[in-house]
Order: C-alpha cells, then sequence, then structure tokens
C-alpha cells in the first residue's frame, strides 16, 4: 500500500535520511555521463545532488506519494525529471547504468519482486546501491505505536492492519540477494546509525512524518488528533534522556550489487 506524505514537512524533518544519503553519493564512483533512477526519491533533494554528478547523464525520480513528488517538482535541472510512480510498477524503456535508493526501501514488502524488476531496467554491468531500516530500527516507535494501537478505543480500526514495513536483517537479505540470481559482486551489509535527536521538535516532526502516516491515514478525522499525541507524549517520555535530548535506534542495510 502506498502513502501520501507531506513532502515540505518531510523536507524539514528528514536531515539525518540526507546525510545517510549524501554520504553514499559523495562515496560512489559515478561517471558524468550515467543514466540514474532514484527509488522512493521523496522531496528530490538527493535526487538533485545525483544530477549534479552527472551533467552529460540523467536522473529520473520516482516516488508513490504525490506530495513527495509536488515538493520534488519544484528542483529544476536540465537532466533531472521526476515522475509519480509506484516503485512496485516500475516500468522504463530506458535502461540505467546505476539504480539508487535511500531511506526508502522498507517501505516496500517483495523485494524478491523489486530485484527481478530492478534487473529487467539495469544495463549491462549496471549498479544498483540501496540504503534503508533494517532489524532493529526505530525500536522505540515500535513498541510505541504497537502498544496503543491495542487500546480499547483504537483496537478496532487496527484488527486487520498490515505491518507497513519490511526491515529484514542482513543474514535474511543476503539470502534473498543470493535466491535471485541476477546480481554479482553481492555486497551487504549493517550499520548502526543511532540517533539523538536534539529537543522535542526534531524528534515530533520526524514522529508526524513520516513515520506515523500508516496509522493515522486509517483512523476516523475525529480521532487522528488524539491517537497522534498519544504515540507522541509516550514517545517522549520514552526516549528522553538526561541531557534533553531524545534517542531513537535506526538500523540500515547497505546493498552494493551488479548485474550479472
Amino acid at each position: 500500500m502506498a502513502f501520501d506524505f507531506d513532502g515540505k514537512r518531510y523536507k524539514k524533518a528528514s536531515k539525518h535520511q540526507k546525510e545517510w544519503g549524501n554520504k553514499i553519493i559523495q562515496e560512489m564512483n559515478i561517471k558524468e555521463d550515467s543514466f540514474i533512477l532514484d527509488l522512493g526519491c521523496g522531496d528530490g533533494v538527493l535526487t538533485q545532488i545525483l544530477s549534479c554528478k552527472v551533467p552529460k547523464g540523467k536522473v529520473i525520480g520516482i516516488d508513490a506519494s504525490k506530495g513527495m513528488i509536488d515538493t520534488a517538482i519544484e528542483i529544476i535541472e536540465e537532466n533531472l525529471e521526476f515522475r509519480f510512480m509506484d516503485i512496485n510498477d516500475i516500468n522504463f524503456e530506458e535502461k540505467f547504468d546505476l539504480i539508487f535508493s535511500n531511506a526508502s526501501l522498507h517501505w516496500v514488502r517483495n523485494h524478491k519482486e523489486l530485484f527481478y524488476k530492478c534487473n529487467n531496467v539495469l544495463k549491462d554491468g549496471g549498479r544498483i546501491r540501496f540504503n534503508f531500516g533494517g532489524y532493529g530500527n526505530c525500536q522505540n516507535f515500535f513498541e510505541v505505536v504497537k502498544e496503543i494501537t491495542k487500546y480499547e478505543e483504537y483496537n478496532t480500526y487496527f484488527k486487520d492492519f498490515e505491518w507497513p514495513w519490511y526491515m529484514p536483517s542482513t543474514h535474511e537479505y543476503k539470502e534473498l540477494a543470493n535466491e535471485a540470481k541476477v546480481f554479482k559482486n553481492i555486497n551487504i551489509y549493517e550499520e548502526n546509525v543511532d540517533r539523538y535527536f536534539q529537543n522535542q521538535e526534531q524528534i515530533i516532526g520526524w514522529i508526524d512524518q513520516p513515520t506515523i502516516v500508516p496509522f493515522i491515514s486509517i483512523l476516523p478525522e475525529n480521532i487522528k488528533q488524539e491517537f497522534r499525541d498519544k504515540v507522541v507524549e509516550k514517545m517522549l517520555e520514552r526516549t528522553k534522556q538526561e541531557d534533553g535530548t531524545y534517542f531513537e535506534t535506526f538500523r540500515r542495510i547497505n546493498i552494493l550489487v551488479e548485474k550479472a
């Protein structure tokens, strides 16, 4: 299921995601004529950085959230294009040298199918560079939101709720990548990027966009705010540190592979 997000609010609340993504981009050896696909491009900030790396190439960013794409298209570059498209519907006539994704693919449930779709649009020798949430990610938020969805006033709405994220261990993901049999030079590793939010505003911004959206989206309008407020209150209580910062676990899976 695709969710819609507020691109402008996300842009303000996603400093840590941008830090991870920019670090990855700067570490990659990208030829200036490369053709790049950015999966789950969000507000387009990292997609624009990629486009600056390929003055003789092109970058296409896709996202299933209209709110994100509406924000991204405000960025104008000659070699940059944004499309409103679900990652699960990848289908291009073009072939890409690199498929990139940062802090997005935990929203995709079927990664084996994702591998096949990516393989179909990669050039021979093309590369994939993914980074997304893995096992142990956001433990505090997950425990808080699971507790509150069980409250009597909310549990009916979450009776058939499908958990929105796929966050595997590195062992599980390595097995999945090997089973797909479409890649070579497979390098998959985990990364601990636990974060101390400096104040309430920062952690609340991250909760509101994008973390709580899947839960709020299924609730009636008249109880959305109270549910959100209870989650925020519990999170502030649970994560506050003695120095006034707020702690959350962030565990990433990094994927570097080539088309076989």
